[in-house]
């Protein structure tokens, strides 16, 4: 595909939060093959949310003739960029091994390693273990004024408590990986998440106070929410790539329940849709709000990139069986797990499962026997989608679905799950 104009479809996503030069870079992207390269720290055993978007980005540029570098810090990730909360705490060097090899694996699909422009998994880890402490110093050390490494926003927050020199020096880290692949690579660009800026730029200087070279950087910008928090969490946590982390079910709702006022940037930003695309579902969202179009078009998107369009199927097929809008026998007991457990489940014993009013209060769909048995008398009582009037009814063997689970529902959208042990 052609390089031009690359820089333009970013901007219009809303991809570019800082950047070095813009003129620059937009000159640099429409002359060739630009080698580039972006980061991920194993600093857990998932890629979450926001590595998402660094991710697609890599894709897009790949996907317009650029050649991607994808680094994961096996180095770095022993030690992790400061955090504004406090210290980080230092993962053993066999468990920061194992989710390197995880976090390729989620980066692998996304990325062409064939072709004129094939993408390479480097791990910096292997220019960084040798290296001695006084090579390090001088050669990478000399190189950043302590003054402007204070100056940085998140050490200037960190100072009165105390931060340690190992998470102080990180940048110098990330900086020297920019330098090692300029130098043997040609890498010239390096883009993350904005709150990596410090680093970027540090990199940037690296290459051009080291080797005298010219080299760029951007940064995307960090997603969040209409009142402004963070977009990469959940109640359970981070938004995990990893589906036994997150299932895919899990994942699907998230997307689907997005605010209305964000669903055009998220489009935008997480996928591959066209212009004309995005333009009318966020039409569709601003007129027919009700109808939840753009949710269900970056719902289905999103799940289909990170877990394929059989998982995706699976969790729209799950959602609408478990609001009496499908067929429940036909999930399976993984899916059923996923998204029950996201509902809300309780377990049983067997031998003893208790009648419908119990059920009710057991899974807390209703505060009370009392109140219980008003909903079943009022016809909002529901087990596996079928109606269910009398208060005394248990159920059985033959009412568990996979052999394990009942779906109890209150009315149209309150649901949970009994899991028969």
């Amino acid at each position: 595909m052609s390089t031009d104009n690359i820089l333009d479809e970013l901007e219009w996503r809303g991809l570019i939060a800082h950047s070095t030069d813009l003129d620059a870079l937009r000159a640099l992207l429409g002359e060739g093959s630009v080698k580039f390269y972006v980061g991920f720290d194993p600093t857990a055993p998932s890629l979450h949310m926001g590595n998402l978007v660094q991710i697609l980005t890599a894709r897009r540029l790949q996907q317009a003739g650029h050649t991607p570098y994808a680094l994961v810090g096996g180095a770095t990730g022993m030690i992790g960029d400061p955090k504004e909360s406090g210290e980080r705490i230092l993962n053993s060097p066999d468990t920061v091994k194992q989710w390197v090899d995880r976090v390729r694996g989620q980066i692998e699909p996304f990325l062409d390693f064939e072709g004129p422009n094939a993408a390479t998994m480097v791990n910096n880890y292997d220019w960084t273990a040798s290296l001695s402490t006084i090579d390090f110093l001088r050669d990478i050390g000399k190189h950043f004024p302590v003054n402007r490494m204070l100056a940085r926003d998140v050490v200037k927050s960190r100072l009165e408590a105390g931060i340690s020199y190992t998470e102080f020096s990180y940048v110098l880290l990330q900086s020297m990986d920019f330098l090692n692949l300029y130098r043997d690579h040609g890498v010239v660009l390096q883009f993350g998440g904005s709150d990596q800026w410090g680093n970027l730029t540090g990199g940037v200087e690296l290459v051009r106070r080291a080797e005298g070279g010219r080299a760029h950087a951007f940064a995307t910008p960090l997603v969040t929410k209409t009142d402004g928090t963070k977009y990469g969490k959940t109640e359970g946590g981070a938004l995990w790539l990893d589906p036994q982390m997150m299932s895919p079910y899990a994942f699907h709702q998230f997307w689907l329940n997005v605010e209305d006022e964000k669903v055009e940037e998220l489009l935008k930003i997480f996928t591959f849709l066209s212009r004309e695309e995005i333009d009318d579902l966020a039409e569709k969202t601003r007129e027919q709000p009700f109808l939840r179009a753009g949710q269900k078009a970056l719902a289905d998107h999103v799940t289909t990139l990170v877990h394929g369009a059989d998982e995706t199927e699976a969790a729209k097929s799950a959602a609408a069986a478990l609001f009496g809008g499908g067929e429940l026998g036909g999930l399976s007991a993984a899916t059923l797990s996923s998204a029950l457990g996201e509902a809300g489940a309780v377990e049983v014993a067997r031998d003893s499962i208790p009648d419908l009013v119990e059920l009710l209060v057991l899974t807390g769909l209703v505060k009370s026997k009392r109140e219980a048995r008003r909903t079943i008398a009022e016809g909002g009582a529901y087990l596996n989608n079928a109606r269910v009037e009398d208060p005394e009814w248990v159920p059985g063997d033959q009412d568990l679905l996979a052999g394990t689970w009942l779906v109890l529902r209150r009315g149209k959208k309150k649901i949970a799950g009994v899991r028969a042990v």
